[in-house]
């Protein structure tokens, strides 16, 4: 498992922090429970399997909803 920390641009409203959550927790591979979207810092924390699913995959799930990723981070866990 790795961990990582993704910086978005600006989040506007709460919505689109659901929308964000919902987008991340759908994909295979991600684990549901660490997913935490901070709407004050346009940050999202989780933990992924990267045999399931890549730190690409994760950022084309936030940016084709119209989410910029500004970078991401991945660490081991």
């Amino acid at each position: 498992m790795k961990k990582a920390a993704i910086q978005l641009e600006t989040l506007a409203c709460p919505s689109c922090m659901q929308k964000i959550d919902n987008a991340v927790k759908a994909l295979d591979g991600v684990e549901k429970d660490s997913v935490k979207v901070m709407f004050n810092a346009s940050k999202v924390k989780l933990d992924f399997d990267e045999e399931k699913v890549s730190i690409e995959n994760i950022e084309k799930a936030i940016t084709s909803m119209g989410y910029e990723v500004i970078k991401s981070q991945v660490k081991a866990k």
